[in-house]
């Protein structure tokens, strides 16, 4: 820990102090006083917040006589049933809080819920599923015990988010058969919801279509769930996930949503909303629900504002990102924001969900820097106010980072996330090292592990602690603008960007890959000499750097390295050039294969050619006695022509660098292995399992494997896996849904695993595995076998496998770098073995008898969870 923490002065200067490390630093304002009733504070500037999302429920129990209301509801060993957590459990760890650094919490919603659905079999526990929007869920508390909360934080100088919801309710109603000439036919009535069918609050209790003056009031849409989120019509009418969808184009539906929401800024003080599944929301009622200037039902910013809260923060949640260097649905979250063609001001921010996804495919999954760099650069020229959209790296609706990302990876995103734009979001569990997506902190609660998570002297809780100082301590990241200095276009490696405010400035350099890379020939835009303080690191042996010649930095930057330097004013002499090294290659900028490369060097006998900032592969090349020299360059992992490849020359003695070369590969893909496997063989091992019996899975069978090629070019390797069809029913983000695909890749010449992790099952005998692909519609995962069991994934590593589907084949393809078989000429010798599951949080369960999200046939905790598989496949 000591070598991997930051500088020791950053924690001893960071609190009232003018200068940190001898550079100019600016402290966040002071903490105000509170009224002497701190109910309702002031705004604060959100742009110095740093946020804590608590999902109520697991977070801590304060108050266990508010548990378990009777309703078969409770029960902390099932992740479907409430755990216990409350308001009053956060209040009793406000401290915990505050001490990550963390300046505000956003909570889940705390209203009235649905309890139980014996049509899904799961509980409202996370506050999502309400059936009365001004009431307090009899398991978080009271409306006095809100209040306390409110007061508590405000007297520390902190504020309240609250999670809202515009667009639907609880589960009162389904189709099984849907005729909107005929609203009443097919529809299946929750009866036995718990604590009761439909909503008790006016006008949201004419639920029931099969009710005619409650079908003429057109408080709900009377619609089936979303059959196809890429149609407009069907996000803003239809039911998401049988959720019951509010009719927010009914002037009486938006003003009773004001109305309910305005309640908790009067009564309790809020601060802010977080305004869940905008998307299905249209703009003009979100534009309205916020800046309505109706006397009788005000818009929420417009109320607000009336008891002080100028500033009243609203951003919206728009689960949508992007694949890499597109930007079609970052300009859909922006739209929310600002109206695209009239200007009109809507939500101040917007989770920024564009981000999030790159962000992970960079620093989890090795993705090439340069996405990064593009996404930055939209953010900034399409959010209107990208200083208030919270960023974040995982949350309560995705995996959390932890479970396919690296610990070091994550103290990069955490870094990243502290000095950029946005307001950084921190969800619970994080400081703790959490893997389990809704884990509770609490001994008692779901997934603890039978002991409390509240542990300050945790590893990841005094790095974020280090991270929220480094942060408050220089307005800087909080206030600036960013400029992406350096991006690798190939790979993982460096990443550089400066923030810039006003005279302010820091330069953030990263490197993303898990080897150590050469930072060549940074322009800084400083002066030669220019003295570089270290205000913090996450690498051992970090220190102060020099601008040498020209502006220009250069470093060696050991695995998972990061720094942020700010200009300390002083300068440094330079010492005199004693070396020099050219180089040339007669290949032209695009190349077919191995090229060779020359030059002259003087004052060096030897030095690494480095290609892509790779310095452990980098090739040692041996000066000749009349300065020449000459090597060549091997590409075997590069095939892109799209990605642009480049090299130096470097001694690290003589502290020389070449000028650097650019380069290209175009090479073809082709077919080494095709394996065309059985239709209907999705059925598991012994031929007894079945498909969960809700209709998505139904005919389409996505976990039956056609046909799955194996494609090679140079040591990079494509496999393409075939199934009868590719869903997209839950609208995911890598374009595929309802299937899981885990793979088991054995490298020759190097010593692996047999059993399969956390699937009940060893692979095929012939093999042992060497690296474990773990990919679903929401997540992309590697691992090799360190610390790999039988419960136990094993340790994330990157790059993990490019991802793209061919839907008209209903075709997967992923992608396997060639760094991932260094050593090798070839994939010869190479085996895979692929199969098919689910995915969600965990492997889907498999339970004996049928329900409708579960696999059935079989038991979960013995038999095997593979539904379809290959043979061993050898690459000849």
């Amino acid at each position: 820990m000591q070598a991997r923490s930051l500088s020791s002065k950053l924690l001893a200067l960071a609190f009232g102090a003018s200068t940190i490390l001898g550079c100019k630093s600016t402290p966040p304002p002071p903490t105000p006083q509170p009224p002497a009733d701190s109910l309702h504070v002031p705004s604060p500037d959100w742009r110095d917040q740093i946020i804590y999302f608590v999902m109520t429920d697991r977070f801590a129990n304060g108050e266990p006589g508010n548990d378990d209301q009777g309703a078969g509801e409770f029960d902390p060993a099932n992740g479907a049933k409430y755990s216990g957590g409350d308001l009053k459990g956060i209040e009793s760890r406000l401290d915990y809080i505050q001490g990550l650094g963390a300046t505000a919490i956003w909570i889940t919603p705390p209203v009235a819920n649905q309890w139980w659905d014996p049509l899904v079999n799961y509980g409202g526990y996370h506050g999502y599923w309400a059936l009365d929007f001004t009431r307090v869920d009899a398991h978080q508390g009271t409306l006095e015990d809100y209040r306390n909360l409110s007061r508590a934080l405000h007297g520390r100088g902190m504020y309240l988010v609250q999670d809202i919801v515009l667009n639907h309710m609880a589960n009162c109603f389904r189709y099984t058969r849907y005729d909107p000439s005929d609203v009443t036919s097919g529809v299946v009535l929750n009866t036995g919801a718990r604590p009761a069918c439909g909503p008790t609050q006016a006008p949201f209790s004419q639920w029931d279509p099969t009710r005619p003056e409650h079908r003429d009031a057109h408080v709900f849409h009377w619609t089936p769930t979303i059959a196809d989120y890429a149609i407009r019509e069907q996000e803003l009418g239809w039911q998401l996930s049988d959720l019951d969808d509010l009719n927010t184009e009914n002037p009486a539906v938006i003003a009773a949503l004001k109305d309910s929401y305005n309640f908790w800024i009067r009564e309790v003080g809020v601060d802010a909303f977080r305004v869940d599944t905008v998307f299905y929301v249209p703009p003009t009622t979100v534009q309205d629900f916020l800046h309505s200037e109706d006397p009788a039902h005000p818009g929420v910013l417009e109320y607000a504002r009336s008891l002080g809260k100028d500033d009243f923060l609203a951003f919206g949640e728009g689960f949508a990102s992007d694949k890499p260097f597109e930007d079609t649905m970052s300009r859909k979250v922006a739209s929310y924001m600002k109206d695209p063609v009239t200007g009109d001001e809507r939500l101040p921010g917007m989770l920024d969900f564009p981000l999030y996804r790159t962000a992970g495919d960079v620093f989890a999954r090795g993705s090439p820097t340069s996405e990064l760099a593009f996404r930055m650069q939209r953010g900034a020229e399409l959010f209107p106010r990208p200083h208030l959209m919270p960023t974040f790296l995982d949350n309560h609706d995705v995996d959390r980072f932890l479970s396919g990302g690296s610990r070091a990876a994550l103290e990069q995103g955490l870094l990243f996330m502290m000095t950029v734009p946005g307001i950084p979001v921190i969800y619970y569990g994080t400081e703790q090292g959490f893997t389990e997506q809704r884990g509770a902190m609490f001994a008692r609660g779901y997934g603890s592990g039978g002991k409390d998570h509240f542990d300050t002297e945790a590893p990841l809780y005094a790095r974020i602690r280090e991270l929220t100082t480094l942060r408050k301590t220089h307005a800087v990241f909080r206030h600036g603008t960013p400029t992406v200095l350096r991006q690798n276009d190939a790979r993982s490696g460096v990443f550089a960007y400066e923030m810039r405010d006003g005279a302010d400035m820091a330069l953030v350099v990263f490197n993303t890959s898990d080897e150590d890379t050469l930072l060549d020939n940074l322009g800084t835009n400083l002066p030669e000499g220019s003295r570089l303080k270290l205000l913090a690191s996450l690498d051992a042996g970090a220190g102060d750097a020099t601008v040498g010649r020209g502006g220009r930095l250069s470093l060696k930057l050991p695995a998972r390295a990061a720094r942020v330097f700010m200009p300390d004013g002083t300068m440094t002499s330079l010492p005199p050039e004693t070396a020099r090294i050219t180089l040339s290659s007669s290949s032209g900028g695009t190349v077919a294969g191995d090229f060779e490369l020359t030059g002259t060097a003087t004052g060096v006998s030897s030095f690494l050619v480095v290609v892509d900032g790779v310095l452990g592969t980098a090739q040692r090349v041996t000066v000749e006695p009349d300065g020449t020299w000459r090597t060549t360059v091997a590409v075997g992992g590069m095939v892109d022509p799209d990605i642009q490849h480049s090299l130096v020359a470097w001694n690290e003695e003589a502290q020389v660098l070449s000028d650097t070369l650019t380069f290209r590969v175009d090479r073809a893909f082709k077919d080494l292995v095709i394996h065309e496997d059985p239709a209907g063989d999705d059925i598991g091992p012994e031929g007894r399992y079945h498909y969960p019996t809700d209709t998505s899975w139904g005919d389409n069978h996505q976990g039956d494997l056609r046909r799955v090629t194996l494609q090679g070019s140079g040591t990079v390797l494509k496999l393409a896996l075939q199934t009868p069809r590719v869903t997209t029913t839950w609208n995911p983000q890598n374009g595929f849904d309802h299937v899981a695909f885990t793979v088991f890749v054995d490298v020759p010449g190097r010593t692996g695993l047999t059993v399969m992790p956390q699937q009940n099952a060893s692979v095929p005998a012939g093999m042992d595995w060497d690296y474990r692909v773990r990919v679903h519609g929401w997540s992309n995962a590697l691992f090799d076998t360190r610390e790999a069991s039988a419960t136990q994934e094993g340790t994330p590593v990157s790059p993990a496998a490019s991802i793209e589907v061919d839907a008209a084949s209903s075709t997967i393809l992923l992608t396997l770098p060639g760094q991932l078989f260094a050593g090798l000429t070839s994939l010869t010798g190479v085996k895979v073995y692929v199969t098919t599951w689910d995915y969600d949080g965990g492997y889907r369960p498999l339970v004996p008898t049928a329900e409708q999200w579960k696999f059935w046939g079989g038991d979960g905790a013995v038999d095997p969870l593979v539904l379809d598989d290959t043979p061993v496949l050898t690459i000849p």
